[in-house]
């Protein structure tokens, strides 16, 4: 194997880094993806219970 392919410590610890790095970086993007998937189903069940509440309300109200 030729001398600058062969791999050293010093190259592994750099390769390691990177890749910790990145790792890191996909974590973060898909915490905040997780984060804005669950406010939005939060939402979503506030605003059918709302919804809901509305058309009863209106139901009464045409009834009488």
């Amino acid at each position: 194997m030729p001398k600058d392919i062969e791999p050293t410590s010093k190259n592994l610890e750099k390769k390691l880094d990177l890749l910790i790095k990145r790792f890191k970086e996909q974590k973060g993007i898909i915490d905040s993806y997780v984060k804005r998937e669950r406010d939005w189903k939060k939402d979503k069940v506030l605003h059918h219970r709302e919804v809901t509440k509305l058309e009863k309300t209106l139901k009464k109200y045409r009834n009488e």
